[in-house]
């Protein structure tokens, strides 16, 4: 055994002490209703750990996902956003995709089972007919196979905020064209409402609540719309790493902050 395995060993009692406390002073009527959660960084893992290839920081991360799911599933948590995949990862050389891709779409064809057994309905949002024709293969597999749920789950993959926010402009003026309006009515007829209702996921409430694991203190675009009053807990562990205890740790300190809804 070596000394990180040593380490593992003696800090797991200690986390579920400290895990029982916070629990015993979460204010359960003060939880998200919907969290965002930005799960970064698999390369620094990678590097950390000193990894052959950084599929391996891919797959711990994955596993990692299906926890989180089991996390939110515990604390009844109305709706989750997972940003997997962003547009500009899109651009990645192929030799740096394709392992992420592989990865991602072994999550999604595992995602059916998953979502069926905690209730929970499966949506994806993003760029999707720009992904890798097999990443966008499984997720045609996973549309087929969703089912309604008392919960919401989306998955965005290959998706952008501002990508989202033009969108959402286009859809709702070429809907306001296709009813005969001109421009000077078109104009007329726009606000934040009729905007909201065209961005990828309008039934849902906007995010109360955004994760960030690695340190990085920024939103990279993630829900740009939905997040305006959000509250946001940046994490320095990296997602592979991710643990209950961290999650614990920001329900906590959502539940403490006073949400201010203006500046």
């Amino acid at each position: 055994m070596n000394l990180n395995s040593i380490k593992a060993v003696v800090k797991k009692p200690l986390y579920r002490i400290y895990e029982s406390r916070i629990l015993r002073f979460l204010d359960r009527d003060r939880l998200p209703k919907h969290i965002g959660v930005i799960l970064d960084g698999h390369r620094r893992y990678a590097r950390a750990e000193g990894l052959a290839q950084v599929r391996e920081s891919y797959e711990v991360g994955a596993e990692k996902f299906f926890e989180f799911l089991d996390w939110t599933h515990e604390f009844e948590i109305q709706a989750v956003t997972c940003w997997l995949l962003s547009k500009e990862n899109l651009a990645r050389p192929a030799e740096e995709l394709a392992p992420l891709c592989d990865v991602l779409g072994g999550l999604v064809d595992r995602l059916p089972t998953a979502v069926a057994e905690r209730d929970v309905e499966l949506r994806f949002i993003g760029s999707l007919d720009q992904l890798p024709s097999d990443l966008r293969a499984a997720v045609k597999r996973c549309q087929d196979l969703s089912r309604p749920g008392n919960r919401r789950l989306t998955i965005a993959l290959g998706y952008g905020g501002r990508q989202e926010i033009v969108d959402a402009a286009k859809d709702m003026i070429t809907r306001l064209a296709a009813d005969g309006l001109a421009a000077e009515a078109i104009a007329d007829k726009v606000d934040a409402d009729m905007l909201a209702a065209h961005m990828y996921s309008p039934d849902v409430p906007d995010t109360d609540l955004v994760i960030r694991t690695s340190g990085e203190a920024r939103l990279s675009g993630f829900l740009l719309w939905q997040s305006a009053y959000a509250e946001y807990a940046f994490v320095d562990v990296l997602w592979p790493e991710f643990r209950r205890v961290d999650f614990l740790r920001s329900l906590r300190e959502f539940t403490h902050r006073e949400r201010r809804f203006g500046m």
